[in-house]
């Protein structure tokens, strides 16, 4: 494992396990299993994030519903065909899996990407200021996992002047947020996001063209 992956993606969540781990997929012959965890926030409300676990950490901890644990590990992105479209799907991957410790933030997380989408910016209808920013972040093998991100007040002013292919540095923390998704034939369906809230961030003139992130976001992306 080289020390870029592990430093530009880190991941930290203390919580209570939701659900009990199921089977999610398997990569060369290693099955890899999937939980819900509560997360609390500094306001008392939670976030219910979804963790993905090796067979062979499986085999090292025990998972009960109900159990408090501390997760270290990185947020990765997947494409899922569903009706011949591919959805983005994020996950937190679990590397360790430890006892609850009730003295460390519960949900922080720290990002190395390129930016791979021009952000969006807008305003709510309290006139709070948001802009919507998608991150490719580096990882072994020559891929990549691409982060939803959002940034508010000066954060967002700021991002929104930034381009595709610019380099950023930033750390939040990780939400979940239910939103209501029209189908074709006219029904409502109740579905779940999951996005990093931006707390800091900082940038530099490295150009991503030259490590390809955006352009393979863009070769996935483009039908």
């Amino acid at each position: 494992m080289n020390y870029e992956e592990l430093a530009n993606n880190k991941v930290y969540l203390s919580g209570e396990i939701l659900t009990r781990p199921i089977f999610s997929h398997e990569v060369f012959g290693e099955g890899f299993y999937e939980f819900r965890m509560s997360v609390m926030r500094l306001s008392a409300q939670t976030d219910i994030l979804p963790v993905t676990v090796s067979e062979r950490l499986l085999n090292e901890v025990n998972l009960a519903v109900g159990k408090r644990i501390s997760v270290s590990g990185q947020f990765r992105s997947y494409n899922k065909l569903t009706d011949n479209h591919s959805k983005l799907m994020l996950t937190v991957f679990a590397r360790t899996i430890e006892e609850f410790d009730e003295d460390n933030n519960p949900n922080t997380i720290e990002l190395d990407g390129y930016i791979c989408k021009q952000p969006m910016y807008r305003t709510t209808p309290f006139k709070r200021e948001i802009c919507d920013v998608l991150l490719a972040v580096n990882r072994a093998y020559n891929k990549s996992d691409y982060i939803p991100c959002i940034a508010w007040g000066r954060n967002a002013r700021y991002v929104n002047t930034l381009s595709v292919g610019d380099h950023i540095v930033l750390s939040g923390r990780i939400q979940s947020r239910e939103y209501v998704k029209m189908l074709p034939d006219g029904t409502q369906e109740t579905r779940t996001a999951y996005e990093v809230s931006v707390s800091r961030l900082s940038t530099d003139d490295t150009s991503a063209e030259t490590h390809g992130e955006w352009y393979r976001y863009l070769s996935l992306h483009s039908n």
